[in-house]
């Protein structure tokens, strides 16, 4: 990165003087390059990629502006997003991170609940987006079921096809596809605003101890995947789920669902990480049509 252009970029995009006085590269997962910039004593964190992915940070953009404009549960605000010499980059505030306590987990909880009692129009997005760096298609349709059948499972599915996974994860998952909808006989969930990408890596506590998420994969959903994905690998507590069902109380049903929710991140990480994820996608397969009879 060169950061002098980014420097008058930024100059430009914001509308007030910016100066680096320090770059910091830090942690930021698999698929970004990820900087702590300072400019005199505020700092900002900012995500590199190739320039050709300049779609999956101006999706995580509008991700972020629309959980911020709920006024429910705090995130990073986005600042700034765009091409800087064949890179691009999403700068947006830093935000100084601790441990999350029982009395966070519960505030956490309540939060997430109070973003997805807001009903939204319809199941999908206005935009698709990344969920880590695989498409994450989010066509508008008005009927879960079907959405979560063709966005989600089908395409899963057919990438494992087209990385080699064929045979049997093929076979049980056509079987699945085709008894989809009798997972949705007795339970019709309404739209809400979901993370997409909700596991404990996603989301922590800033300095005055306020519940934080970040690197959303958003779209309108049942609300269901998104506490399907805290328990897919851990790091939320009790507290958490027993406020969570004190605003919004889950249907009896999703412990059956959650399986069927989390098979979708399985198959992603089967076509991003490959062969390690076959026995748990096969194991979730085989429950998934057990469950159905």
């Amino acid at each position: 990165m060169d950061w002098q252009s980014l420097t008058s970029t930024l100059k430009s995009d914001l509308g007030f003087e910016f100066t680096i006085d320090s770059v910091r590269q830090v942690s930021g997962g698999d698929i970004n390059k990820t900087y702590v910039l300072r400019d005199g004593l505020k700092a900002y964190f900012i995500k590199i990629n190739d320039a050709r992915l300049l779609s999956m940070f101006e999706a995580e953009w509008q991700g972020l502006n629309e959980i911020a404009s709920t006024q429910t549960i705090r995130v990073p605000l986005p600042l700034s997003c765009g091409l800087v010499q064949g890179y691009s980059y999403l700068l947006m505030e830093h935000l100084n991170l601790k441990s999350s306590s029982p009395a966070t987990e519960r505030l956490l909880g309540e939060q997430l609940a109070q973003l997805h009692r807001i009903e939204q129009p319809y199941f999908g997005w206005f935009l698709d987006n990344t969920i880590g760096s695989t498409p994450q298609l989010n066509k508008k349709n008005d009927s879960w079921a079907a959405f979560w059948q063709s966005r989600r499972l089908e395409f899963q599915l057919d990438l494992a096809k087209d990385n080699g996974f064929s045979g049997s994860i093929q076979s049980k998952g056509q079987l699945l596809l085709d008894k989809l909808d009798n997972y949705f006989e007795d339970y019709h969930p309404q739209p809400s605003l979901v993370h997409g990408d909700l596991w404990g890596g996603n989301a922590s506590v800033d300095e005055s101890g306020i519940p934080v998420i970040y690197d959303p994969a958003c779209y309108y959903a049942d609300r269901e995947v998104d506490i399907a994905m805290t328990e897919l690998f851990g790091g939320f507590g009790s507290d958490f789920y027993a406020a969570y069902n004190d605003i919004y109380a889950l249907d009896s049903g999703y412990q059956t669902r959650k399986t069927l929710y989390n098979l979708y991140h399985i198959l992603n990480h089967l076509n991003l990480f490959g062969s390690g994820y076959l026995g748990q996608t096969e194991n979730m397969l085989t429950k998934l049509l057990a469950d159905l009879g």
